[in-house]
């Protein structure tokens, strides 16, 4: 274990690094959920944390996030004026009675950076429902209001936990292609999926979690030829011996944690 003094973020050193953690490990009272974690997420790149229920992965994008400290170890977080990091939880909760423009206009509110709302619902292709109330929103248009959320104040990092968790194939490939062009903006994106279809679509980077360890870290192409498969799957059910958890995943289900 890491005897460095714990740190949830600071502004990042290298300025092409968006999240650096270092040795991190966390537990809930007497149950190790990471163990000495060490990884790095490029700006401008985005990164998979992929593995079985229960590996660590939401745990560690709350770290990232700063919604917790690591009990050991350090986290760093590029910054950018307001906002280090954009948060989109599994299950995203808004008001009602907002429309979509005004429940971004409320969130603009809240942080110094001026916002241009109908810049933002153009980034995620919600103009058209820009004067629709939340509770008339399908799952997968609440989903991309989440998204644009997590942009307001120009974070430099977005921390997604299962963005395309129970929704159709075609709003989850608008969902994943949306994260992509952010990160081609400069952004690092961190994102937890069960979807290895859209892992294979999206990510720069693939971290294999299991059993609060980081076992892999490469490439998605690079992972496979590591050990000698030829999908994800492959990979997973040789570095987690997951293979049930894997087919469930690649319907887009699932919960990480």
């Amino acid at each position: 274990m890491s005897s460095q003094t714990p740190q949830t973020r600071q502004t990042t050193p290298d300025e092409q690094s968006a999240v650096d953690i270092t040795e991190v490990a966390h537990s809930f009272g007497d149950v190790d959920v990471l163990s000495e974690v060490t990884a790095r997420i490029d700006a401008g790149t985005v990164a998979c944390l992929i593995g079985p229920n229960g590996s660590g992965k939401t745990t560690l994008l709350r770290l990232i996030a700063g919604l917790l400290d690591p009990d050991e170890g350090t986290i760093e977080v590029a910054a950018n004026g307001d906002r280090a990091v954009g948060y989109l939880a599994q299950q995203p909760e808004f008001r009602a009675q907002f429309t979509v423009r005004e429940t971004l206009a409320f969130y603009s509110s809240l942080v110094e950076t001026e916002t241009d709302v109908d810049a933002v619902l153009d980034r995620v292709g919600l103009t058209a429902v820009a004067d629709r109330r939340v509770d008339a929103l399908s799952g997968g248009m609440l989903r991309l209001l989440a998204v644009a959320q997590t942009t307001i104040g120009d974070p430099r990092v977005l921390v997604l936990d299962e963005p395309t968790s129970g929704l159709d194939p075609t709003m989850t490939r608008h969902i994943i292609d949306t994260t992509a062009d952010i990160a081609d903006e400069g952004v690092g994106v961190v994102l937890a999926t069960h979807d290895l279809r859209s892992v294979e679509r999206v990510a720069d980077k693939v971290l294999v979690l299991s059993d609060g360890e980081v076992v892999a870290a490469d490439a998605p192409t690079a992972l496979v030829e590591e050990v000698g498969g030829e999908t994800l799957e492959d990979v997973l059910t040789e570095l987690t011996d997951d293979a049930i958890g894997v087919s469930a995943g690649l319907q887009g289900g699932g919960k990480s944690e």
